[in-house]
């Protein structure tokens, strides 16, 4: 039964991410998870919390991006309840976005 309680996690956390990549950084035209800023995502009894980064510490947009992330995920069927929190270790940089990203950037 652990096993296919992990399985139900992992598809929710799946859904989840991919309802974040339809958030956006409103400074940069790549959603918060292919620009890799989504550290972690756990998924618990329909609670979701999410451990993210901002590309600065000092981002005058920080508490608007994630009541953003937080309102997606409120409105995902299932979802009892979501916490976002901001975390700045580890920092975040470039190598933390994934191939779609940097293509979106023209990095690659």
């Amino acid at each position: 039964m652990g096993d296919e309680a992990a399985r139900r996690d992992e598809m929710t956390r799946e859904s989840v991410l991919e309802t974040l990549r339809d958030c956006y950084d409103p400074e940069i035209p790549v959603n918060v998870v292919d620009l890799g800023l989504v550290h972690d995502v756990r998924v618990t009894a329909g609670r979701v919390r999410v451990l993210m980064t901002l590309t600065s510490r000092f981002c005058p947009m920080a508490e608007h991006m994630a009541n953003e992330v937080r309102e997606r995920l409120v409105a995902l069927d299932g979802v009892a309840g979501a916490e976002v929190e901001l975390v700045w270790d580890p920092p975040w940089t470039p190598a933390r976005m994934t191939d779609a990203g940097r293509r979106e950037l023209g990095m690659k």
